[in-house]
C-alpha cells in the first residue's frame, strides 16, 4: 500500500460521509416543507403547558407532523425526568 493509496481511500470515504449527511439534510428539509406553519408555536405552547406542572428542557420535547391522502397524525413525545 503506498502514501497515495492512503489518500484515494480517504477521500472515497469523505465523499461518501458528506453524500450520506447531505441526504440527511434533504429528508430534512423536506420533512420541514410539508409540516404546518403553526407546528414550531405548538411546541413552544405545549412545553409551556408542561413547564407548569413539570420542569422538563426543551430538547426533550418533539412534535412530528406526518400526513397521508386522506389522514393527518401529529405524534407528541415528551421524556419526562425520573423522580425517585
Amino acid at each position: 500500500m503506498s502514501l497515495l493509496d492512503y489518500f484515494r481511500k480517504s477521500k472515497k470515504s469523505t465523499a461518501s460521509l458528506a453524500k450520506e449527511r447531505l441526504q440527511i439534510i434533504v429528508a430534512h428539509e423536506r420533512q420541514n416543507r410539508l409540516s404546518p406553519d403553526y407546528l414550531p408555536q405548538l411546541k413552544q405552547d405545549i412545553l409551556e403547558v408542561i413547564a407548569k406542572y413539570v420542569k422538563v428542557s426543551e430538547d426533550k420535547v418533539s412534535v412530528e407532523f406526518e400526513q397521508n391522502d386522506d389522514l393527518a397524525v401529529l405524534e407528541l413525545n415528551v421524556t419526562l425526568p425520573d423522580y425517585k
